[in-house]
């Protein structure tokens, strides 16, 4: 099927917040499709720099957090699919980039970009939404996508060695539930928001629930480094 895949939305927004900030990202437009036919290999991205601001660092590579603003637009008409800024009070989206959180041609548009950058790309129907297109979406088959998008900040990402070394205190390749634990209490600090006693055991419970896949009460380097762009 072509397009999102329903997700359900955590009971309280804390978990929302916690579980994307330590293990689950959240999801820009929709869902990638798989290229069809076999002719992503003979079609490219088309990248036009609007923008380079002289500072350019970090550039963004897989698996980097980042946040950003883009427009959608069909290639036949000129017409406006989507608009970032009319989503979500018009807060800049984040994602982590090259893992799929995205249709591909974004995330081959993305790479190597730096934060106040601005870019126009031009997507085939092949690393877009095929030949089905996405109605949902009001993408119509086999549509060459065109987005014009600003990135403002790169960052390591939730799956990053960076972040899984944070929270292993005792550097044993394993996050155990009281490093988890710890690494909560320091975020909330850190956030300074007013949660419910309850909030910091239920998102405990449900990051293990999401990813102790064997089940060792531990998780260990391979279930936290799911998008395997880093080695630890």
């Amino acid at each position: 099927a072509v397009g999102p895949v329903p997700r359900r939305r955590p009971a309280r927004s804390d978990m929302g917040w916690a579980l994307s900030l330590l293990l689950l990202p959240l999801a820009l437009l929709a869902a990638p499709v798989q290229a069809e036919g076999g002719t992503a290999a003979a079609e490219e991205v088309k990248i036009e720099v609007l923008h380079l601001p002289e500072a350019c660092s970090p550039k963004s590579k897989k698996g980097d957090l980042l946040n950003a603003h883009y427009d959608g637009f069909l290639a036949s008409d000129g017409s406006k699919f989507y608009c970032s800024r009319t989503q979500n009070e018009g807060h800049p989206k984040w994602f982590v980039l090259g893992v799929g959180q995205v249709i591909k041609g974004l995330d081959i548009a993305m790479m190597n970009m730096c934060p106040g950058e601005k870019r126009k790309v031009t997507i085939p129907p092949s690393l877009a939404y095929g030949q089905h297109g996405y109605a949902q979406g009001k993408i119509p088959p086999n549509a060459t996508l065109i987005f014009e998008i600003e990135l403002y900040a790169v960052n390591k990402g939730p799956r990053s060695v960076e972040a899984f070394n944070q929270i292993d205190k005792d550097s044993d390749k394993k996050l155990s539930e009281l490093e988890i634990s710890q690494y909560l209490k320091e975020e909330f600090a850190r956030d300074g928001k007013k949660r419910h006693p309850s909030a910091h055991d239920e998102i405990l419970a449900d990051i293990f629930k999401k990813n102790d896949h064997d089940g060792d009460g531990f998780i260990s380097a391979k279930e936290y480094n799911v998008y395997q762009h880093d080695e630890l």
